[in-house]
């Protein structure tokens, strides 16, 4: 069996010597020099496409212009093989502390449209609240409208630094619908404020039963072991005892709610799967992962040959011997991790997908910091690409649905029939709508299409993110 525990981060100061070319900064000592050659000398070394970084960059731009500069990025027609996933952010800190589910946040996760009517103008929908946060405690729930930011409507112009600017509490004035459908300012105001948050993953679980259907349902809003720096994995340990408790109610379908969920730890991946998966062993593969050139041969005489596949987990809660199959409902925000759990069951099981088509993101990659703390800097870039056991990869344009639907500008809570994916996932299973009315029966607010995401913001940002550390030297 091959390795697991490895080092969550990684360390510039452990860098293969055999592997790392010193860059050569221009005479004159630009400002951000020495943060920009760290940079390029680590993107040499581990970069998925470093044999595409240019010869010459230049060293004077800033840090975020020069990271910009030297990617291999992706072009529908000139590179589509390219980069669209790698960034770099000013606190490796911040950065580590994102990654693991905290952020600092009013824990209010939403959708923002144009009116029907005006193209300029905004209206948000709540997409759900983390939970124990101001938002929550404040009363938003999930389907909630709202219209303005401290008496401020929300405009294509205005709204990032209505919402994500400034530490000040926020006034947010709730919508509602007038006789016409329309969003409309309603009375209520609620003051938030923002605060450190961390979010837990395993959002909402439970079975619908339905003669002899029980049917499993579980919504995973991002793939995260346990809390930023903590040696516990309470999360994985939460996705247990869900699914140990679908086992013990005999569940024979299952429903994993992905539409929010843009990735996160392939370690917690592999665990999910290893819990639905049909008839696998530890002898399985759940997926094979590829590196550059310069540093395959250094990780294969590090590890051996095991580390380019990862296997099935034994598992005692996996509920895939009840299963003919495992529905999906995703969004156009379903990535990455999300994507190679998709990917890695589909030649255990039928995989039936419900929503929208997802990003489409088959690479992976890792955190890169300086222990000694002298650069401040973070980068997260791509540093391998995956594919499952039938050495399968091809879903860089994303997967496409069995059925397309989506959730619409009127949402339901959690687990409600109403809502046009769930509802969807019932109707494949049991043959008959289980909800007298539907989405997309009820009167809905005429609209313009979505503007922004607050999930597409978060720092997972379509990422799925490795857990090993250098090659020793």
């Amino acid at each position: 069996m091959k390795k697991n525990n490895f080092c969550l981060f990684i360390s510039v100061l452990a860098l293969l010597t055999s592997c790392k070319e010193t860059s050569v900064v221009p005479d004159g000592n630009p400002p951000d020099a020495e943060v920009n050659e760290w940079i390029l000398d680590n993107m040499k070394t581990w970069y998925f496409w470093n044999d595409k970084l240019p010869a010459s960059p230049d060293f004077a731009q800033t840090p975020q212009n020069f990271f910009s500069s030297i990617l291999y990025r992706y072009d529908a027609s000139l590179r589509p093989d390219g980069d669209r996933f790698s960034w770099l952010q000013e606190s490796a800190d911040e950065l580590k502390a994102s990654l693991s589910g905290e952020t600092t946040s009013t824990g209010l996760e939403f959708r923002l449209l144009r009116y029907a009517s005006n193209g300029n103008e905004l209206y948000g929908i709540v997409t759900y609240v983390i939970k124990g946060s101001p938002a929550e405690k404040a009363g938003f729930k999930r389907g909630d409208f709202f219209t303005q930011v401290n008496g401020q409507q929300l405009t294509l112009s205005n709204y990032y630094a209505l919402l994500y600017t400034g530490k000040e509490t926020k006034a947010i004035r709730l919508g509602q619908l007038n006789a016409s459908n329309q969003v409309v300012d309603s009375e209520t105001s609620r003051s938030i404020a923002s605060q450190v948050l961390q979010s837990d993953p395993v959002y909402f679980d439970t079975v619908f039963v339905n003669g002899s259907k029980k049917v499993g349902y579980l919504v995973y809003h991002q793939f995260v072991p346990g809390p930023n720096n903590s040696s516990v994995k309470t999360y994985d340990q939460a996705l247990e005892k869900v699914f140990a408790s679908f086992k013990t109610k005999g569940i024979n379908e299952l429903i994993i709610d992905f539409r929010y969920n843009r990735g996160g730890y392939v370690s917690s991946a592999t665990q999910l799967a290893s819990m639905i998966a049909k008839g696998v062993s530890s002898t399985d593969v759940f997926y094979y992962k590829e590196y550059n050139k310069i540093v395959t041969p250094s990780l294969e005489k590090q590890y051996g040959k095991s580390f380019f596949f990862e296997s099935f987990l034994t598992k005692s809660q996996n509920v895939g011997g009840n299963l003919n199959r495992v529905i999906f409902l995703t969004s156009t925000s379903t990535a990455s991790a999300s994507e190679l759990v998709i990917n890695g069951l589909k030649p255990f099981m039928p995989v039936v997908i419900i929503g929208g088509k997802t990003t489409g993101k088959n690479v992976g990659s890792i955190t890169i910091s300086d222990d000694s703390k002298r650069i401040k800097w973070g980068i997260q870039p791509i540093v391998s690409r995956s594919a499952n056991s039938l050495r399968s990869s091809e879903y860089t344009a994303g997967f496409e649905p069995n059925v397309a639907k989506t959730e619409g500008s009127v949402l339901y809570p959690y687990g409600d029939p109403r809502d046009p994916l769930l509802g969807e996932a019932l109707y494949q299973i049991y043959g008959t709508r289980v909800a007298r009315r539907g989405v997309d029966e009820e009167p809905v607010p005429p609209t313009g299409p979505d503007v922004h995401s607050s999930i597409d913001r978060q720092a997972a940002g379509g990422n799925m993110f490795f857990d090993f550390p250098y090659p020793k030297k």
